[in-house]
Order: C-alpha cells, then structure tokens, then sequence
C-alpha cells in the first residue's frame, strides 16, 4: 500500500534515536562486550551457511522515557526506567556478527500500561516510528515488533494494525497480564481478534515486579527471585490463562510467541493433563498439552538438556531462537542450538532461523 511504502521510505532517512540497552537495574554480562574489529560470524550446519534469526530483543526509545519519567515513581521506577548505556546501531550489529545473529526481532520492554488513553497514544506512536526507522535503515538485519496500549483494548487493536499496515511490523510485544487483568480477559478480545485477522505473531514478554504487585515480598532474597522464578512464573500464568479460559479456543489461529521458553508451562504440562484426565480441569475438552502445538516458544532455556526436553514437549516446528539482548542472559543461544543432542541438521536450520522466517515472513 502507498502510504506504507511511503512512511517506511521516510524511516530509513529519518534519524534514529535509540538507547540499545535493556530496562531495569540490570547491567550487560562480560560476554556481550563489543567487537568492533571482529569478523561476523558465520552460521554453519554441516556444510551449509545458515541465516540465523534471534526473536527475543531489546531496545529502548529515549523520547518515550521522557514523556513517562515525570509519571513514574519510586519502586515503579526502579522497575521501569532504562539502563541510560546507549550503544549505536554499528555497536549492536558487530554484538550481533560476533554472536552470529543475522536478523534481530526488536521490541520494546515496559509497555507503560498504566498511561490513560491520551498519553498512551503519544508514547506508543513514537516508540512504534523508531522502530520502524531502524528497521528501515538496516532491513537486511531488524524486523519490529510494535508497542500497543493493551490496558485499552480498542486503541491496541488500531495500533497493531496501523503497526502491521503502514509500519511494516511483524506483529506485537506484550506483556504477561495487564495492570490486574489476566490476558484471558474477554475486554481484550477485539485484540485478539485483530491479531488473528492479522495474522501476525504476538510476543508474550512478562514485566518482573509489575506482575506481582501483591507478592513481592516473596521474591525478596540474596538473589534477583523475581528476575529468576518470577518473570518465568508470569508466563506459566499467561498461557495457563489463555488455554483454560478459553482464548485459544476463540482464536485457534492465534500466533503467540512465548519468551523464556514458556516458562515453566512446557517442562510440567503433564500435571495440566492430568487435571482434564481427572475431570478436574472441565473448562476445555483437550489435552492442554495439545495448546503447545498452537504457540511458538524461545529457546531460552539455557541447557542443552532443557532444549532437548522443551522440542520433545513442543515439536521442533514450535521453538525459535531467543536471546534476551542485550541482557547477555544467552550470548551462546546459537552455540545451545547446536549442541542439542539428537538433532538432524534440518532441525537445528529450523530453529534457527528457519521456523523463525515462516513465523515473521522473513525471508532467507
């Protein structure tokens, strides 16, 4: 459509402002140190090159911090506001040729859903024209995923789609419930159904503290607990919510995309079964496990073991690679792809870039 080609070719003269760093009080791990001079690397399986696309990526738009700064408080703050470390697109591309990452999947991490429907429109706008602006300067090596103001569902389904239509987006990032509302809820259904007539992909990423308002104290500890068990327990939550609240029975061509691995949801979905074998879980007539086969899940499990047992629950159809740039959480996800026991080539191509092409309309 003309007035996609037009705003994407704006884009890729604009000039972009990004910080390519995570949220949260978090610094890069040693492994994610530049490397300027370095020669990419490039992806081989047995004897042939492979285009590796990694779907779990950050960045942060400053212009965005600035119009939720004022708005954002104590803990809430902590939790929200970005690590100010900013690296250049030269920077983050020699991390990725270092790394042998061809193709990045970008999206945005807080979703600022508690902004009232004005200010929702101005962040969302301008953090969705960034990513498109970078997307448009490197094509060859960033697709989006755009921001939506979920905590109002109708305004969410006109982004997506303004996002996908004239911003070429691939979809959407979200996070794992909203404010209290689970995204099972029916007021998100109009979202839903744009996400399906769309056909485009949905990234559920969970937002740490935000999502256990009520709880935090139990993640309180020597360690981060909330980074550790709490973001993975988010998204165990999640999908949970969407398969027995029925929202995958709504949506059955849904594309949802799970971070981290699904959670813990994937590794224990066998006591979900046993619930509906009971008669105990009586809300849906299949295996829950049959819902795992209708989602995509990243790789991030971070054990060669913990891969292998995730395809074996999932199907290698359904997992694609997964990072977590630029937190180094996995600078050797492609290294874990190939030494996964038991693998023929054709599955580690797929993993790695191959179910990932499909799923975006990438192609390699």
């Amino acid at each position: 459509m003309s007035n996609r080609r037009g705003f994407l070719r704006d884009c890729a003269t604009a000039t972009t402002g990004f910080v390519f760093a995570g949220f949260g009080n978090v610094k890069p791990a040693l492994g994610w140190q530049s490397s300027r001079a370095g020669k990419r690397r490039e992806v081989m399986v047995g004897t042939r090159r492979v285009r590796t696309i990694d779907v779990h990526s950050h960045v942060y738009v400053p212009e965005a911090w600035d119009l939720v700064k004022d708005h954002v408080a104590g803990e809430n703050e902590a939790n929200s506001r970005p690590v100010l470390n900013p690296r250049n697109a030269s920077d983050r591309l020699a991390q990725m040729d270092e790394y042998g990452v061809d193709v990045q999947v970008v999206g945005i991490n807080p979703n600022w859903y508690w902004a009232e429907p004005e200010l929702a429109r101005k962040i969302i706008k301008i953090q969705n024209e960034r990513i498109a602006e970078l997307c448009a300067a490197h094509p060859e090596r960033f697709v989006g995923l755009c921001s939506v103001a979920l905590q109002h569902p109708d305004l969410a389904a006109e982004q997506l789609e303004e996002g996908v239509k004239k911003m070429g987006m691939r979809g959407a990032l979200i996070g794992a419930m909203v404010n209290t509302d689970e995204l099972s809820a029916p007021k998100f259904n109009p979202f839903w159904a744009k996400a399906q007539e769309l056909g485009v992909v949905i990234f559920i990423h969970p937002m740490g503290p935000l999502e256990f308002p009520e709880g935090q104290a139990r993640f309180k500890g020597r360690q981060n607990l909330v980074s550790l068990v709490g973001n993975p327990l988010a998204t165990t939550l999640a999908l949970s919510h969407l398969i027995f609240d029925g929202t995958l029975d709504r949506f059955p061509e849904l594309k949802i995309c799970a971070a981290h691995g699904g959670g813990f949801l994937p590794s224990y979905i066998g006591r979900s079964d046993r619930c509906v074998d009971n008669g105990g879980c009586k809300t849906i007539s299949k295996h829950p496990s049959q819902y795992l086969k209708q989602m995509f899940f990243d790789s991030l499990v971070f054990t060669n073991e913990g891969l292998r047992h995730l395809i074996a629950e999932t199907g290698i159809s359904r997992i694609v690679l997964g990072t977590d740039f630029p937190y180094g959480w996995q600078h050797d996800a492609v290294d874990y792809v190939l030494g996964v026991p038991g693998l023929s080539d054709e599955e580690r191509v797929a993993i790695l870039g191959g179910n990932a092409a499909k799923l975006l309309g990438i192609h390699i």
